[in-house]
This record gives C-alpha cells, sequence and structure tokens, in this order.
C-alpha cells in the first residue's frame, strides 16, 4: 500500500497543476499528453524501433493510474520504449483501438457491443485486463453547505434527459435547499464514465440532460467545480483525492444511508452503484509483434496494487490480480462481460474473472 506521503505529495502537485490550468486556460485539453509522458530525448527516439514503440490512448480516469506505472516503469530501465499515453475517453479510445492505432486502450467501463463489433470487422483481438476500482464521485463546491449527500433517485431527477432546462435550481432538488441556479459539470459522450454513470443513475446507458458543461477529461470538470460555488460535478475518485482541498464529496444514498466514496466503502460493497472497475485492453498482434509491450504489460499487473493505491484508486484482491495475470499468460482474447457494463462489488468481478 501507498503511504500517505506519496498521496500527498502527488495530491498536491495535482492541486496545484489545477489551480494553474485553471488560470491559464480557457477551454479543455484533452488528447494531449504531458511533455514527460513520451519519454525519450529525440536522439534516443531515433534509435528505438518503431516496432518496439507504444502506443496508449482512451479514459482519462485510468489515464492516471497508466501514466504512473509508465513513469515508474521507465525510471527503472534503460532501454525502455518509447511509450505515449494520451486520453480521448474510453469511446474515443476504442475507436482508435478497433481501428488498429493503439497498443493499449484504457477504459472505465467494459468494452460495448458496437466495440467489439467494430475490432472483429478490423480483425482486431484483444485482451481484457482489470486493474483497478474506483469510486465514482459527486462533487460540490467547498462553500456548499447545504448538499452533504443526495438520493440515487435524487441524482436521477437531476441528470435525466428530461431534466434539461427544467430542474435548474437546487431548492428543485429539495425545496429546503437554495433557490439559486445548479451549475453541472460531468463527463462527455466520448467518456466511459457518462456511460457508466448514464446507466448507474438514469437507468440508461447514454441516457443524459445536455445542457451542462461536458469533457472527457476529468481535470476540467474539477477546475470548473472549484470556481463555481453552484458547481455539481462528477468523476473519478482519484481526480477528487488529489484536489480534495479545493472540492467538497457528496454522500450518495442508494437506500441504506448516505456513504461518503472511500477505500474502506468500495471494500465493503457500502458504494453501490458508483463504484466501477477499470481496464486496459491489449491489442494481441501488438503483443505478438512487440516484446517490449509484454514487458510493459507483465509489470503493469504486478505493481498495479501498489501504483493504484498510490494515484488513489482501489487495487484489487491479490486473487483477482492472479486471476488477471493467468488470462495475460494464456493470451486469453475477448470479454467476460458479453458488451455490457454491470454494477459490480469487487468479489463480483473477481466471480466474473474466474468463469471467463
Amino acid at each position: 500500500m501507498a503511504t500517505p506521503g506519496w498521496r500527498l505529495v502527488r495530491g498536491l502537485a495535482i492541486a496545484l497543476s489545477l489551480s494553474t490550468f485553471v488560470m491559464s486556460c480557457s477551454g479543455p485539453n484533452a488528447n494531449v499528453a504531458s511533455p514527460d509522458v513520451t519519454t525519450g530525448s529525440e536522439n534516443s527516439q531515433a534509435q528505438q524501433p518503431v516496432s518496439q514503440s507504444i502506443s496508449i490512448d482512451g479514459s482519462s480516469t485510468v489515464y492516471l493510474l497508466t501514466d504512473e506505472v509508465v513513469k515508474e516503469y521507465q525510471f527503472e530501465r534503460e532501454d525502455e520504449p518509447q511509450i505515449t499515453v494520451t486520453f480521448s475517453g474510453t469511446t474515443g479510445g476504442f475507436r482508435k483501438f478497433c481501428a488498429g492505432e493503439t497498443d493499449i486502450s484504457n477504459a472505465s467501463r467494459p468494452i460495448n457491443a458496437e466495440e467489439m463489433e467494430a475490432c472483429k470487422v478490423s480483425g482486431v483481438q484483444y485482451i481484457e485486463l482489470p486493474v483497478a476500482f474506483d469510486a465514482l464521485t459527486i462533487v460540490v463546491h467547498p462553500s456548499n453547505t447545504w448538499a452533504e449527500s443526495m438520493t440515487v433517485e435524487e441524482l436521477k431527477r437531476l441528470w435525466e434527459p428530461a431534466a434539461a432546462g427544467n430542474i435548474t435550481t437546487w431548492n428543485q432538488i429539495r425545496p429546503e435547499w437554495p433557490n439559486q441556479p445548479i451549475k453541472l459539470y460531468g463527463a462527455g459522450s466520448d467518456s466511459g464514465t457518462f456511460d457508466y454513470f448514464t446507466e448507474a443513475i438514469v437507468g440508461e446507458s447514454g441516457a443524459s440532460r445536455s445542457d451542462y458543461t461536458a469533457s472527457e477529461d476529468d481535470t476540467v470538470l474539477a477546475s470548473g467545480v472549484m470556481n463555481d460555488p453552484n458547481g455539481l460535478g462528477y468523476f473519478g475518485y482519484a481526480y477528487f483525492e488529489e484536489a480534495q482541498t479545493k472540492l467538497k464529496a457528496v454522500a450518495i444514498d442508494a437506500g441504506q444511508g448516505p456513504v461518503l466514496p472511500s477505500d474502506e466503502a468500495v471494500i465493503n460493497n457500502q458504494y453501490q452503484p458508483l463504484a466501477r472497475p477499470l481496464f486496459i485492453y491489449i491489442n494481441v498482434r501488438s503483443l505478438q509483434e512487440k516484446s517490449k509491450l509484454a514487458e510493459f504489460v507483465e509489470y503493469y499487473l504486478t505493481n498495479a496494487a501498489n501504483l493504484a493505491d498510490v494515484v488513489g484508486y482501489v487495487p484489487l484482491s491479490d486473487e483477482t490480480y492472479k486471476v488477471v495475470q493467468e488470462h495475460l499468460l494464456e493470451r486469453k482474447v475477448g470479454t467476460a462481460f458479453g458488451g455490457k457494463a454491470p454494477s459490480l462489488t469487487l468479489n463480483e468481478l473477481l466471480q466474473h474473472e474466474k468463469s471467463f
């Protein structure tokens, strides 16, 4: 497990970067990796065989974990391949992955039926590897003193398509809340978080009001709520944890009382329905052709538990990681979810993987 110091240092760094982002940017900057993510000097890149370079895209939620793995992997090696990590959202990442443009796709939900068909048409076979668990977090501005908790039903009324233009003030959610405008910040339609949230809360994947600030970049959403006293948004727990002095989490009541997002709540199956598994998908052809890719993925799985804790996600059980590593070793192609994104506990994920 990571030490509190690791999280504190990383949290301060991310919070500082978010503040800088707010002051210097007026819009999203998704799809652009930080300068230290694409590795190697110009000379070392020129010497690196193209066949050994590794391209990763997809979820901004999983990006934080994959980026940390890449940095640790490269720090320990002098002959590392060129690894480029970007994020265009889970859906955007699968679009590239199924076209054969990337080697690894980060995903905050399982691959869906349409994407499975796209990969099949393109001849792209893949290995599905769960790497951590996330507590999808509802946040408000720290000055918000009223929205300490919300029920799943209240979230549904707020985010369902019929709410657009109709549910626009806080007191429309609860009469005792202030008659002030509510400003919403949420995942863009290319985000796996958007798919998961709409299915878990609204009851149908992709069903959402459209009159909100949308982005596939969780940093944009976090920055928006930080600077909006009437803001409410949702995104991965790691982005909240790393800037929690400037954001406030809302406890979620699914019928058993309000529960705040935390490692313990996820482990004890209390944070439902917003606890979700995170994945990486590996292109089988790339794995066959690039020896460095196989080495990198093995490193990823070996270190996923510790580094998931470092960035703010919940590690899977040792038994689950063992099963996942066996899937990689056996080159087990396909998905355990049949194109659906069910709400799962940690133990239910393990059972899915063992029966796959």
